[in-house]
């Protein structure tokens, strides 16, 4: 464990931008956060778009599945900011070269999209990244199957249950940390919890030391580690 836990902007910066909007992971990175975390699903063509959930209902000016438009199609609808739903290839133009963590996880816990993870450890492989990503996912075969492919990278297993002996978990399913809801006393496994944006919480985990916190609010959270 390092002696400063690093803080992931959720989403990027919800607080003042749309989630998971160029925008929003553009002012991070001028801000220098120490991390980004987003979410990676596959369109109808196998495109990596980048938004929370199956649907663009909640977060678009479009209704239906990610699934279920092409790449051309799924453009046509923008977000609050009036951003186009985000290509992976565009935030990885963005963050290329520069000095964030990156903490991609696989929404494919409700829908599976085949071929993701190979799909998206190629692009992240072509891409100039100063520090190695963060896969994550709910979805254990995600993982498994991201290490199939790419044993070299960091797998994280997602969960709001309590795990029981994390350490051993952690080695039999190659995983280099558990991203949690809650925190966990573990040894020898990254821990990064979410989504942490009250000030006693945060607090509470830059005392423990933890890999990171995962946030809404990144200047808040900076402010509450400074202070630690």
């Amino acid at each position: 464990m390092t002696s400063k836990s690093l803080i992931y902007g959720h989403r990027g910066v919800p607080v003042k931008f749309p989630e998971n909007s160029l925008a929003g992971f553009a002012y991070a990175i001028s801000q220098h956060i120490d991390g980004l975390e987003f979410d990676v699903h596959l369109t109808k063509d196998h495109i990596p778009v980048i938004m929370h959930d199956e649907k663009i209902n909640r977060t678009t000016d479009g209704m239906g599945a990610i699934a279920d438009y092409t790449f051309a199609e799924i453009r046509q609808f923008t977000l609050a900011n009036g951003e186009p739903v985000p290509s992976l290839a565009e935030f990885l133009e963005l963050v290329s070269g520069e000095p964030v963590h990156l903490n991609l996880e696989f929404k494919t816990d409700k829908h599976y999209y085949q071929g993701i993870e190979r799909i998206v450890l190629g692009m992240i492989r072509q891409t100039d990244l100063v520090y190695p990503v963060v896969f994550s996912s709910f979805n254990l075969k995600s993982l498994q199957r991201g290490h199939d492919l790419d044993p070299t990278q960091k797998y994280a297993f997602l969960s709001s249950a309590r795990i029981g002996d994390p350490e051993g978990f952690a080695a039999t399913e190659h995983l280099e940390g558990l991203h949690l809801e809650h925190y966990q006393t573990m040894h020898h496994v990254a821990e990064r919890v979410w989504t942490v944006d009250d000030p006693d919480e945060l607090r509470q985990l830059f005392d423990k030391q933890v890999s990171a916190v995962i946030t809404d609010n990144f200047e808040l959270a900076r402010d509450v580690r400074a202070a630690v």
